[in-house]
């Protein structure tokens, strides 16, 4: 894959040589992340919650922001069930169901 070029060129630039019909390959690295859809949430925090946040995210040299995001990012991974304990949940949860079911169907006979 050629390097991008190394001189600037305008999108105006860009563009005409699309319509041209150049290769434009250059001009792009595929190197990108993806960006996620974010959602503005707002938090009521307690005078004391906001001072230690306040204080960790000065140590760290950080925004407030980037320390919630870490610490609740944190206890969702901590909370999350492990593959192994959902497939145990969910067959426990199958069995539960199945004996309902008998029940039901016992008490209409």
């Amino acid at each position: 894959m050629p390097k991008a070029p190394k001189m600037t060129s305008s999108a105006d630039e860009i563009a005409e040589k699309a319509l041209r019909g150049e290769n434009l390959s250059a001009y792009f690295t595929n190197k990108f992340t993806a960006v996620k859809p974010v959602h503005r949430v707002n938090v009521d925090l307690t005078q004391g919650m906001l001072r230690e946040l306040e204080e960790r995210a000065a140590r760290l040299n950080v925004s407030r922001q980037t320390v919630i995001k870490t610490l609740l990012a944190r206890a969702l991974e901590e909370n999350r069930p492990t593959r192994k304990k959902w497939e145990k949940d969910r067959v426990i949860g199958l069995r539960f169901l199945g004996k309902h079911i008998k029940r039901t169907r016992k008490a209409r006979a």
